[in-house]
């Protein structure tokens, strides 16, 4: 079976709600794919439409080459975390990563294997409703890793998260990655993202806003901006207008300038005798390019209906 998840064309409206109006992507084996979108923009309904926990109206969601419904043991070919909460809590944690076992035709081995992979080994014998949500959220990965599955898709991963578990889910991801593994990010938390995900798929409004990298996005994005330092922030604002550049006040002593190459901006100022200490190509960060990319993609709610899933 090949690692993929794809999706084509998929249409779901609740009500005069439309919360999917042509979804289509695919997540590529081998890296770590961030699915990201404002609230309502469709991200949780595609996942319960590709587990095959709600049905699309129209367009078809396959993990592998087959729908999820068709698959035999399906906790073999993919690994899911939608809602940490979604267990029983007066069973213990190896319990409950037992009792989703023996559905599978999985063993006890498998069980004590996922349980130290993710760091629960001493909390695994407490039950689970006494967990936090950082422990929940590790417990709900060693379940979706109970089939050592080629495809993998987390929802909010790191939420509840310490420090340290925010670093070790970031190594974390990338190592299921490097395996050759397909895994699939829906994540708020852009600078995590930033630091983990290879590629991007940004939606808004049900559709795909964006399909690229993570280094392809923030390269455009940082595109014709230059970061300017100087003590002399009006000077600079009034030589720099004055050369067609457009110029923003982001400090008491920096600057944004778009529309003159940072080796232009170096040559106007020393025209213009105005002192600096700072000239650079500035860098998006992934926060701020998601941020242009979703600027009219926001919540979205027909009269008298609850926003998109």
């Amino acid at each position: 079976m090949r690692a993929t998840i794809e999706v084509a064309g998929l249409r779901k409206r609740f009500g005069q709600t439309m919360a999917l109006d042509g979804m289509s992507f695919t997540v590529e084996p081998g890296q770590v794919t961030g699915f990201v979108g404002p609230n309502g923009a469709g991200k949780s309904t595609t996942m319960r439409v590709i587990l095959g926990l709600d049905a699309a109206d129209e367009g078809t969601a396959l993990v592998g080459g087959r729908p999820y419904t068709g698959l035999r043991d399906p906790l073999r070919h993919v690994g899911a975390l939608l809602d940490a909460a979604a267990l029983q809590p007066s069973r213990t944690g190896r319990d409950h990563l037992l009792w989703l076992a023996h559905s599978q035709g999985l063993g006890a081995r498998r069980v004590d294997e996922v349980i130290e992979r993710v760091g629960l080994g001493s909390a695994a014998r407490r039950r689970a409703g006494g967990f936090s949500l950082g422990m929940r959220q590790r417990l709900g990965i060693a379940a979706a890793l109970l089939g050592d599955p080629p495809v993998l898709m987390l929802d909010e991963p790191s939420n509840g998260l310490d420090p340290e578990g925010i670093v070790w889910m970031r190594g974390f991801l990338r190592a299921l990655a490097a395996q050759g593994r397909a895994v699939l990010v829906s994540s708020h938390l852009m600078s995590e993202l930033e630091d983990t995900a290879d590629h991007l798929v940004v939606v808004g409004r049900g559709r795909v806003v964006a399909d690229t990298s993570v280094a392809g996005l923030i390269a455009a994005a940082s595109t014709g901006r230059v970061a300017l330092r100087t003590t002399a922030p009006s000077e600079a604002m009034t030589a720099l207008a004055h050369a067609g550049a457009a110029v923003a006040a982001t400090g008491r002593d920096t600057l944004t300038v778009t529309g003159l190459a940072a080796e232009h901006v170096v040559a106007l100022l020393n025209r213009s005798a105005v002192p600096f200490s700072e000239v650079s190509a500035h860098r998006a960060t992934l926060e701020e390019a998601y941020m242009e990319l979703t600027r009219d993609a926001v919540e979205f709610r027909a009269a008298g209906q609850e926003a998109a899933r």
